[in-house]
């Protein structure tokens, strides 16, 4: 284990980079996964960790999972307080955090199954909407997620701690976009979830399997090449007033109602 006090660490520059970065967690091919849980869903899971950076504090409060985790990580440095905030998301850090190699689940949609029900995502772009999504798939038991590329960065560290570790259990692609993924696979029955009073109430939809509801953007919904190679158009009715429903509502309700 490596004990670092400065700041100008290049291992503690590097966290602070992938924390702000997308850029640089694209190029690197590493991001960070914060908080005792969330790291120790990372070990369960299979992730790889490069790096673990850990307070001497949370190393007596957990010595058994830090135990675990010391034996799973590449290198391990011990940081204190003050350095790990630099590095840190959250407003009250629990003392560890992890630098992971991204994940690749590519070939976990190289076979449509038959009986497989999806989730796309078309351009969803706060990473609270998508952490909580992948969440709700995991709890759901989706197949899988499908994202567009211009989605806000599924390693975003918000993305990582508002999916409660779903990020390392769920399938997920990240495609050009979703009207190439539908197109690619035409044995994929669509769903486009839209605002339309034209649309079919999600009440009355009798999903043919396999199949994948497409959730849209948080202000403009889906885009309209999207909704064109989409087969269907699916509608939550609502008796209230309001317009729409948030994004990560939404698609939690067309989630339960398609693995009914």
């Amino acid at each position: 284990m490596l004990f670092v006090t400065s700041k100008d660490n290049s291992n503690v520059k590097k966290a602070v980079k992938l924390k702000s970065s997308a850029k640089e967690r694209r190029k690197s091919g590493l991001f960070l996964a914060e908080g005792l849980r969330i790291c120790m869903d990372a070990v369960f899971s299979g992730a790889e960790i490069q790096t673990l950076f850990v307070t001497e504090k949370a190393m007596q409060k957990h010595g058994e999972d830090f135990a675990l985790l010391e034996e799973k990580a590449k290198n391990v440095i011990c940081v204190n307080e003050n350095i790990f905030a630099l590095m840190s998301d959250t407003q009250s850090p629990q003392g560890f955090l992890s630098v992971i190699k991204t994940l690749d689940k590519t070939n976990e949609f190289d076979t449509i199954k038959g009986d497989s029900k999806y989730l796309a995502l078309d351009n969803v772009q706060d990473p609270s909407n998508l952490g909580t999504v992948l969440r709700s798939a995991e709890a759901f038991n989706v197949s899988g997620v499908i994202l567009s590329c211009d989605c806000c960065d599924i390693y975003n560290p918000k993305v990582v701690r508002g999916s409660m570790g779903a990020v390392f259990r769920i399938p997920f692609i990240i495609k050009s976009s979703i009207k190439d993924f539908l197109n690619e696979n035409p044995q994929i029955n669509s769903y486009a979830a839209v605002v339309n009073s034209d649309a079919v109430s999600l009440t009355d939809v009798k999903f043919q399997t396999p199949c994948a509801i497409v959730v849209g953007n948080e202000g403009n919904g889906i885009k309209a090449e999207t909704e064109k190679a989409c087969q269907n158009k699916i509608t939550i009715h609502m008796e209230g007033k309001a317009e729409s429903l948030n994004a990560s509502v939404a698609a939690a309700i067309l989630m339960w109602e398609m693995m009914k």
